[in-house]
């Protein structure tokens, strides 16, 4: 009904403009006008958006009389005239527009670029939607054979015309996972934060470069800015920092750092023959220790892994007696990685006695926080990491618990001066040292990309929409979310926690079906309750219902690792997951875990 009113007094309005100016009107113009109301019956719309609708309305003279539209045109060049441009934005045929009739090429390139951003933002936005609606799928899943089956991949020799190029930006949605549905639960980084977002349109937009001030001066001062606060947050009163393309990089810099902390030789020669360097990490560190340990010469056979707790936390005795050993054994132990917020457990090691042990040894001691980092601006959890001020460097990433727009992650570091002394190669094509402005702001010989992208404004935008107090009332409530989903599994038939309480927003659980709640434990359980998270998982992308992660640890067979860091998710959301679980966990029989061989 509200279609047919708007349209009713649109078409009223026509009606009084057409009468109004009848008399002045040229041939061509009134069939222009007939034609395009016309359309817009048939259509039962003028326009695809409200705003175009307007703009339609403007070009027709609606806005004004017809002598101030004659005015108007005449004002304009051939080019610019609308009388030379497709009238009516929503009239638009991109079949037979290319990206050459768009910006900087087109000849009609404003108009038509207009357009053509306009219904990008009309796919976007009603994307956006769907990832907020409950009752749309997160993902529309086909195995890989079949959806390239489906989708036309292949790069053309010719290029292909704007309108199949609407067509593929609706694909990619269509058939991409809702990482911003409320019902995802799948990643560590998830959600949809709309400024955030918002900043990563004008980050493409502007498409710089943070190697310099005189190509990125706001994006630099920014950074400069929000490094600040964060070292402030940690507990470091100077230093440094710069942000990197996620935590592995940010960790990276950590053992490099450190590397030329204790041996400056190797970044002119090399390690030193008879130099057997050897670093230290929980055995529930994140992968990217190692990576570091192989990218950098260490070698994977000289990362140590110190024993955890039933909980998950490193245990320092094992530490210092391991540093020890290596000492004994001839090695050079210089590195220590605590974690803040393991990716499975989400546990936090102690970091007071690990960084006792590395004062009294030497080491250096870097917090990788790129999970639990987030929790330093709540008053409520940041007791998590106590400690962290004591450490050499800190990874956080705030596209995890901060909800920021992937990518965003910063390597933070005590000492000022040691990244450029560290990375910088001197380039005298990019960091002239005689420019008329402080080169102290260019910041390309810090970091070990020269083309780095701008990851702060969507940060620094969020964050000043949120404050920090929005922000800590946020992860306050994401970590109040965790505990009712502890609580829910505690009280609800079938499920088997992990760990009874977790430190952080991972929780991690066993669902058991029916089939199975009866058989006493051993080797017979543990090889059937193996094959139920990725049973149902699967169950659950085929439906597209929600989406939550497993994996084994250790001896522990495969589990479900629920990890709650998107504040759209209500616990009507948590009672789904469990309710879908059980639902589907329940079709399952002793014959469908029954190994095959």
């Amino acid at each position: 009904m509200e279609r047919k009113e708007q349209l009713h007094q649109l078409f009223g309005t026509i009606k009084d403009w057409f009468h109004q100016n009848l008399p002045t009107m040229k041939d061509h113009e009134l069939q222009q006008l007939e034609k395009a109301a016309k359309e817009a019956e048939q259509r039962g719309n003028l326009a695809h958006d409200e705003r175009v609708k307007l703009g339609k309305l403007a070009e027709l003279g609606l806005g004004g009389s017809h002598q101030q539209q004659q005015q108007q045109d005449s004002n304009l060049t051939a080019d610019e005239s609308p009388n030379n441009q497709q009238r009516g934005n929503a009239e638009i045929d991109f079949n037979n527009l290319f990206a050459r009739d768009l910006f900087p090429r087109g000849k009609q390139g404003a108009p038509l670029t207009n357009e053509f951003l306009l219904r990008t933002v009309d796919i976007f936005t009603k994307y956006i939607e769907k990832c907020n609606d409950r009752t749309e799928k997160i993902v529309e899943f086909h195995q890989p054979h079949e959806l390239r089956g489906m989708l036309d991949l292949e790069i053309p020799e010719k290029p292909e015309n704007l309108e199949q190029i609407l067509v593929d930006l609706k694909q990619t949605l269509q058939y991409g996972v809702k990482t911003g549905h409320p019902r995802f639960f799948n990643q560590l980084s998830c959600g949809m934060d709309v400024v955030s977002m918002v900043g990563e349109w004008l980050t493409a937009t502007a498409n710089s470069n943070m190697f310099t001030y005189e190509v990125s001066p706001v994006f630099i001062l920014m950074e400069k800015m929000v490094l600040r606060q964060m070292r402030q947050m940690v507990g470091f009163n100077e230093g440094d920092g710069i942000l990197a393309p996620g935590g592995s990089i940010s960790n990276l810099y950590s053992v490099l750092l450190a590397r030329h902390k204790f041996l400056p030789g190797v970044k002119q020669h090399g390690i030193p023959a008879g130099v057997k360097p050897c670093i230290f990490t929980s055995e529930h560190a994140h992968y990217s220790i190692k990576a570091a340990a192989s990218l950098l010469g260490i070698g994977l056979e000289n990362v140590v892994f110190i024993t955890t707790d039933k909980k998950g936390k490193m245990m320092p005795e094992d530490l210092e007696r391991k540093i020890i050993r290596a000492q004994a054994q001839g090695y050079f132990p210089f590195y220590v990685a605590a974690t803040s917020g393991t990716t499975v457990l989400g546990a936090f090691d102690p970091i007071p006695q690990i960084a006792d042990i590395c004062e009294k040894y030497g080491l250096w001691l870097h917090i990788d926080a790129a999970w639990g980092g987030g929790a330093l601006l709540s008053k409520k959890h940041k007791g998590l990491l106590t400690g962290v001020e004591r450490a050499d460097s800190v990874t956080w990433n705030p596209h995890k618990l901060m909800g920021v727009i992937l990518q965003c992650s910063c390597i933070l570091v005590k000492e000022e001066g040691l990244l450029e002394s560290c990375n910088s190669m001197h380039a005298d094509y990019l960091f002239q040292q005689d420019k008329h402005y402080d080169v102290s702001y260019d910041t390309g010989d810090k970091a070990i990309q020269c083309g780095r992208h701008v990851d702060v404004f969507k940060l620094w935008l969020m964050w000043r929409a949120k404050g920090s107090s929005g922000l800590e009332s946020q992860i306050n409530y994401i970590l109040d979310l965790a505990k009712y989903l502890r609580e829910q599994l505690k009280s609800r038939p079938g499920y088997e926690m992990v760990l009874d309480d977790p430190q952080f927003t991972n929780v991690c659980y066993w669902y058991l079906p029916p089939c199975l709640r009866a058989m006493p434990h051993g080797k017979e359980r543990d090889e059937k309750l193996r094959q139920v998270a990725p049973k149902i998982k699967g169950m659950m992308m085929n439906e597209g219902s929600v989406m939550v992660g497993y994996q084994p640890l250790g001896e522990k067979v495969n589990f479900f690792r629920m990890i709650i860091s998107n504040p759209a998710a209500t616990r009507g959301d948590i009672d789904f997951l469990l309710d879908e679980t059980d639902r589907l966990g329940r079709m399952l029989t002793d014959d469908d875990l029954t190994p095959s061989h």
